[in-house]
């Protein structure tokens, strides 16, 4: 039987066809049925070179695929299982030397074989043996002697290729064809994961092809006019030491009209949260902001004592840059990113509950038994200088677990999901399936979410995330906007609903986080805008926690009391959950371990859309 989503959808199809809606009825009728998609847009494998060497990773691509979409599949001698299936995932190895080191795996490979190979297996240190690797791809990923690497990568792509074609269900479960392009320049994380639309893709662009990020951008507009629909998303700037989000481009020049235009065109999302922490803002940036020192890793990744520097490595911060890049490039605004959450996970398993993880190891089905935690933290200890013990408590606990990427679309498929990525309607979440909406408009009435039928008013005469605010009515003194929040069916409550704004003061980009929606009744004190806490229930001797504070919905319809039509802003929603127990406080009453030191015991999970922009009109 047809579902009452899909039936609305035909019938709006059909009335189309015979003249009897408008097309831009239709529209907004197909868009009012949109529904929230979860997923994880990068995933390594047993293909990738760290996820084999470091993290011992024996899960293939094909056992990620059906990972997710909730089968068995073996793991650690067990048969292992999600607690929920994922509505959409790539798998993302890295594209430098895809599936080669795996084939170790056979003796009788051309690896196995090579004196290299033979070396690698030999060293029992494996740390070394990454970093190692590590030298070798930021000096050019010299070839191996006597091993005709690149043809070992062509045949492993087209397998993933073949791989993510056989597991994709239309309507059911998504695989998008993908990779990870691991540019690295002097420690200083570049890495952008490329995810295609279609059933086909090109061979994979490489950092060892260039690590600048402006040509692998190229070579998705040369692949676009081949019939190859892709898109970057760059991930863990927090770890770029400012230069994802530089205010230069590759050759130290000031960004210019050309360089926005090739960005905005082939970037339109960035990973806010994953695994390696949240690059959301940080407490230097953002010091009145007491949320934002969440899931802290202000590091590079290779060397937990090297600090990246904040300025133009955090999507907050990238946001206002874009409005000031975007005064003298004419209006075109090179951060104009949409949000997305990922995992990140490296032995092949997504998951994304605080208690289906176990630290840097990554991901676990949590009803059985935890895989051999201490042999991974030895390897942690060859990286790890002796005389920094604290960089060593830090490695194996910093790391959070996995997060999530929410999409609004019509229907689970590759079109409509990768649609929804282009217009940037899609959430983030630090790995719960909490749900949110974001509208905006000049012309909302107050009452609108009394209304059964708010959502299909709110596509009419507004914009959602992602979304740019239309030319403002001279009649408007303030855009109002819609700010809605569903907990997670199996998750905790909600605490609050916040809109960060971004604007331009000075022509200098600043900010301001406005509670918008408090649960248990609480106001918001109009002298320091702040509210009380909404509190914690949390056990940390049993890491348990009760969901009688916080609320299971939150609403509101609230107009910027600040705005000023001429000067360029950009908002956005993050919604708070409860507290709860962390993952590191599971793990230590699970095994029997006192609470580790110096580590945050509760989390509040949350989840942050894709902006909604202000522009404001020229003349």
């Amino acid at each position: 039987m047809m579902s009452k989503k899909k039936l609305a959808i035909a019938i709006s199809s059909t009335l189309l066809w015979t003249g009897t809606l408008t097309a831009a009825e239709n529209q907004i009728n197909a868009s009012s049925h949109r529904e929230a998609y979860y997923g994880d847009l990068h995933l390594h494998t047993n293909y990738s070179f760290d996820a084999y060497v470091l993290f011992g990773a024996k899960v293939d691509p094909d056992a990620a695929y059906r990972f997710a979409k909730g089968e068995e599949v073996e793991y650690l001698g067990e048969k292992v299982k999600r607690q929920e299936p994922l509505d959409f995932l790539a798998v993302t190895d890295h594209s430098e030397n895809i599936g080669v080191f795996n084939t170790l795996d056979d003796p009788n490979s051309e690896l196995s074989k090579s004196d290299y190979g033979k070396s690698i297996l030999n060293e029992p240190d494996k740390a070394k043996v990454f970093l190692n690797l590590i030298t070798s791809l930021r000096s050019g990923g010299k070839g191996i002697q006597g091993v005709d690497s690149k043809a070992i990568s062509q045949s492993a792509w087209q397998r993933s290729v073949d791989t993510a074609n056989k597991n994709y269900q239309p309507g059911k479960f998504t695989t998008f064809i993908a990779y990870e392009w691991t540019s690295m320049p002097d420690g200083q994380n570049l890495h952008r994961n490329v995810i295609f639309k279609g059933d086909k893709a090109p061979n994979p662009f490489t950092s060892v092809d260039s690590d600048r990020p402006e040509d692998l951008w190229r070579f998705l507009e040369k692949s676009r006019k081949d019939g190859y629909e892709g898109l970057a998303i760059p991930h863990n700037s927090n770890a770029s030491n400012g230069l994802m989000f530089d205010w230069l481009d590759s050759d130290g020049r000031p960004i210019d009209q050309a360089y926005a235009e090739l960005r905005a065109a082939n970037e339109p999302l960035a990973e806010i949260a994953q695994n390696k922490g949240a690059s959301e803002t940080h407490p230097s940036l953002s010091p009145n902001d007491e949320f934002g020192n969440f899931e802290f890793y202000d590091h590079l990744l290779i060397g937990a004592n090297k600090k990246s520097k904040p300025e133009g490595s955090y999507v907050r911060d990238a946001l206002g840059r874009g409005l000031e890049i975007a005064k003298r490039t004419n209006d075109v605004n090179p951060f104009k990113y949409g949000v997305v959450g990922a995992s990140d996970f490296h032995n092949g398993l997504s998951a994304s509950s605080e208690n289906a993880f176990v630290g840097t190891f990554g991901g676990i089905d949590p009803t059985k038994r935890l895989p051999d935690i201490k042999a991974f933290q030895d390897r942690l200890k060859a990286i790890i200088p002796p005389s920094k013990p604290e960089l060593l408590q830090k490695a194996i606990y910093e790391n959070g677990s996995g997060n999530l990427t929410g999409a609004w679309a019509e229907q689970n498929t590759r079109d409509s999901l990768y649609d929804a990525f282009r217009r940037k309607e899609t959430f983030a979440t630090s790995g719960t399936r909490l749900k949110l909406r974001f509208f905006s408009s000049w012309d909302l009435d107050n009452g609108l979410l009394k209304n059964k039928e708010w959502v299909n008013t709110a596509y009419a005469k507004g914009v959602p995330m992602g979304g740019d605010l239309p030319a403002r009515p001279k009649q408007a003194k303030a855009p109002k906007f819609v700010v809605w929040g569903l907990k997670d069916p199996n998750g905790a409550n909600l605490d609050r609903i916040q809109v960060v704004k971004i604007w331009l003061q000075e022509g200098k980009h600043i900010e301001k986080i406005f509670d918008v929606a408090l649960s248990n009744g609480r106001k918001v004190d109009p002298k320091t805008g702040k509210s009380t806490e909404v509190g914690n229930t949390v056990d940390v001797n049993t890491a348990t926690y009760q969901n009688t504070i916080g609320a299971t919905e939150l609403s509101a319809v609230w107009k910027d009391p600040e705005f000023n039509p001429a000067v360029p802003a950009a908002y956005y929603l993050r919604v708070l959950e409860i507290p709860t127990p962390r993952w590191s406080t599971i793990l230590s009453v699970k095994s029997g371990q006192p609470l580790p030191a110096n580590v945050p015991s509760t989390i509040q999970e949350r989840g942050w859309s894709s902006p909604i922009w202000y522009t404001p009109s020229k003349g």
